[in-house]
């Protein structure tokens, strides 16, 4: 392990990251350039001080699952993912394994789409990226555990605010879409361990698993449970990326509606408050 690299490369891409592309406010008071040590270490569901050790190379050498971690918190690109990996003292992640890095072109897409909500999802349903409006609508997704970084999860074991009423034809989809990877992922680690929590966690998730169907990511409507503003529900598209094969959520309403006129409140008031 190369200590003082792993942290001058730590340091260097969080200067590099704004807030705005991981979906956090940027503020007006900030004295450093990118995110805060705090976002980091709340992005990759660590303590602060963990994470001003690493900076500061220092403490024990970090754990594969630290480092992809913080490579997702922090945007690195597979070849600066590897990187890091390597200078942590471990091998990058092997061919076969669900891609969680998102190319710089689909972070300027949801630069582009701000006045929607819009999430990235990685092929077993995880929140990659989202952009402030999907922050004001969903909650602060930042501040769900890591592991727990997944629609499917929310889902199931979850309290998101997407889970409003009993909505079978959404949960066996989302169980097809978990089975649907597995069949493209059959040795990716991280994946059999969600299935194997979700089985024992959700007697509805095994019930469904065991019914042995697959589909993929549909468009679809979806009713969420807003603080203040009440029920929303909107039409959810997906737009797939191939190449990664992760999931674009674009969340939207017709014009003139009440869910129209909630997302315009939400452009204003929500994205203060978050």
């Amino acid at each position: 392990m190369d200590r003082a690299e792993l942290a001058e490369v730590l340091r260097t891409a969080r200067a590099r990251v704004r807030p705005q592309d991981v979906g956090l406010p940027s503020g007006t008071r900030r004295q450093v350039p990118g995110l805060r040590r705090e976002e980091v270490a709340m992005l990759a569901s660590l303590s602060v001080d963990y994470v001003v050790r690493l900076e500061q190379g220092r403490g024990p050498r970090p754990s594969s699952q630290v480092i992809a971690a913080l490579a997702q918190a922090l945007r690195l690109d597979d070849d600066d993912r590897d990187l890091v990996f390597r200078l942590a003292g471990h091998e990058p992640p092997q061919a076969g394994r669900i891609a969680t890095v998102i190319r710089p072109s689909v972070l300027r897409l949801l630069d582009r789409m701000a006045d929607l909500p819009v999430l990235v999802l990685s092929a077993k349903g995880d929140v990659l990226a989202w952009n402030p409006l999907a922050a004001a609508l969903q909650g602060d997704m930042s501040a769900w555990p890591q592991r727990q970084r997944n629609l499917i999860w929310q889902r199931f074991l979850g309290s998101s605010r997407c889970q409003v009423g009993e909505d079978d034809a959404a949960a066996r989809a989302s169980v097809g879409t978990l089975r649907a990877a597995q069949a493209r992922y059959p040795n990716d680690p991280e994946l059999a361990r969600m299935i194997t929590g979700l089985r024992r966690g959700s007697p509805r998730f095994d019930e469904l698993w065991r019914e042995g169907r697959s589909s993929p990511w549909r468009t679809a409507t979806k009713s969420i449970a807003h603080p203040e503003l009440g029920t929303i529900t909107l039409d959810c598209d997906t737009l797939l990326l191939p190449d990664s094969d992760q999931t674009v959520l674009v969340y939207s309403a017709e014009p003139g509606t009440p869910e129209a006129t909630a997302l315009d409140m939400l452009r204003v008031t929500g994205l203060q408050h978050f």
